[in-house]
């Protein structure tokens, strides 16, 4: 998703392996960094109502290798990590009393790259995410204010290479780099990647995957759930560059949602979904000067609400105004798997009950971890990291604000 000069706080965090994906390794080695970044970067804005962009960039070794496909065979440990890297942005904002996706805040996604030690020459080129090479990233037209990066031996080298990257295109990406300094270096495993795959469905790549949700008022959990939707969609390979690749999100109609607590102040449908699409170009869509192909339809019956946009020649996204638990899962057979949160796991049991009733191939079901606002109780309040990734606590507080 190209874009020009940056017109607030753009910055880029670009971070080296951990020593595990759990939560507490991660607090370990990042939480002092992402806290001095989070505090500068909600200075810079000076007191104005712009939001601050922060692109985390997870270097991930071995990650683009042929090793790792089918992409299924990764989420697992990958949606792990999103989880753990998540909690720690929440539990730090709660900290230090600092707005999330809110006007005077901060904007953060995760996305991942692989290994920082194959040459910039032979990088692959792949041009959407949230698995992007160095040399997607670079020359995607993105620009930030900061690129910020750790002192130790991982993180310096990390860096370097986004260096010669942009010099190897020409691109002149890095504004502002800066170091955090005062960091130590630490074992990173031989592989952090699992090898194990995911029941059902790690011989099999994806390549028209579903969620669904309210998606009012996006928050942290959303992008979780939306990134690790995105994580099941097989990457383009040699093999397979021409195949479609359809990302459906089925976003529940306004009709439902109007018994929801403080419901005057839902999002409406159309504001729900192009902030979805907004968040999914955003870690999907790195080709520049891409303005994507939008087509909406309206027809009667469940499901004929929906929008196309047609963000690359390989890859569209489908928004579909849903009526009933099961939105297209049980009217469009060609999909293969389905997100869900471990809190909604029954969901994608019942769902391939009613495709078993059509004779259907039943949905690959992949679920992704909660946020954990427990395991931050050290780093934050649980209950002011809680009301950040709560719709429903977002509402009340906009009330509160529409009071005063």
């Amino acid at each position: 998703m190209a874009s020009g000069p940056p017109t607030s706080a753009a910055a880029l965090l670009l971070l080296p392996p951990p020593p595990s994906f759990a939560f507490k390794p991660v607090k370990d080695v990042f939480e002092r960094p992402l806290a001095d970044i989070l505090v500068k970067l909600v200075k810079s804005l000076n007191g104005s109502s712009s939001i601050a962009t922060l692109d985390i960039v997870l270097q991930v070794p071995d990650l683009l290798s042929p090793s790792t496909r089918p992409q299924a065979k990764i989420f697992a440990p990958l949606q792990h990590y999103l989880t753990s890297i998540y909690t720690l942005v929440g539990a730090v904002a709660a900290a230090h009393n600092i707005e999330l996706d809110s006007p005077g805040g901060i904007d953060a996604r995760a996305l991942f790259t692989g290994d920082s030690s194959s040459s910039p020459s032979v990088s692959s080129g792949l041009s959407f995410g949230p698995i992007v090479d160095l040399q997607s990233l670079v020359t995607s037209g993105r620009r930030w204010n900061h690129v910020f990066y750790l002192d130790n031996e991982a993180g310096s080298k990390l860096f370097q290479d986004f260096t010669r990257t942009s010099e190897a295109h020409n691109v002149h990406t890095v504004i502002n780099g800066q170091v955090i300094s005062n960091i130590s270096d630490w074992s990173i495993p031989a592989s952090l990647l699992l090898s194990e795959g995911h029941e059902g469905a790690s011989l099999q790549p994806h390549y028209s995957v579903i969620v669904g949700g309210t998606f009012d008022h996006l928050h942290l959990g959303h992008k979780l759930l939306l990134t690790a939707l995105a994580l099941t969609l097989e990457l383009p390979s040699e093999a397979d560059q021409g195949q479609e690749r359809l990302l459906t999100v089925g976003v529940t109609g306004d009709a439902l949602l109007k018994n929801k607590k403080y419901a005057e102040f839902l999002e409406s449908w159309d504001a729900r979904f192009q902030s979805t699409a907004a968040f999914l170009r955003a870690v999907m869509d790195f080709s520049p000067n891409n303005a994507p192909r939008t087509e909406r339809t309206t027809a009667p019956g469940p499901n004929g609400n929906f929008v196309v946009m047609r963000i690359q020649p390989n890859l569209t996204f489908k928004f579909v105004e849903i009526w009933d638990p099961y939105g297209p899962t049980i009217t469009e057979e060609s999909l293969t798997a389905l997100v869900v949160s471990k809190e909604t796991a029954s969901g994608g049991a019942a769902v391939n009950d009613e495709r078993a009733k059509k004779g259907w191939k039943s949905l690959a079901i992949f679920e992704v971890d909660v946020l954990q606002t427990g395991e931050a109780t050290d780093v934050a309040d649980a209950n002011n990291f809680e009301s950040k990734i709560s719709s429903t606590d977002i509402r009340r507080r906009r009330m509160n604000l529409a009071k005063v």
